[in-house]
Parts: C-alpha cells; structure tokens; sequence
C-alpha cells in the first residue's frame, strides 16, 4: 500500500522521505547511507522505511 505518513511507534513524520529514499535506493546506493544522509536517525522510523513494499500497482485493479 501507501508507505505510512508517520511512523507507527514514535509519530515522527517519515512519508516524506519516501521519494527520495526509494529514488537513491534504486540507483543502488546503500539504504542506511540514504537514510543517514536524509537524517532519518531512530530504528523505528528507519524500519518503516526499509521494511515498505509497495504494492499501490497490484491492489489497484481490484478496487
């Protein structure tokens, strides 16, 4: 689905980095690096981030 707007256990406000770090990650630079670099520093934000898939473009035809 849509990559979550906060982080479940702290609040902190993680979706806008989403963009971004999925763009560098795609590239091939390493997430912990992209995430370093865009300041996203707690595990729990660091986890919605890396744990996302998404999967928008498969549920989408059944709606």
């Amino acid at each position: 689905m849509m990559v979550p707007v906060r982080c479940f256990t702290c609040g902190k406000v993680v979706g806008e980095h989403w963009e971004a770090f999925s763009a560098r990650r795609k590239e091939g630079e390493d997430p912990a690096e992209v995430l370093d670099d865009l300041g996203v520093n707690r595990h729990c934000c660091r986890r919605m981030l890396v744990s996302h898939t998404d999967l928008v473009d498969v549920v989408s035809p059944y709606q």
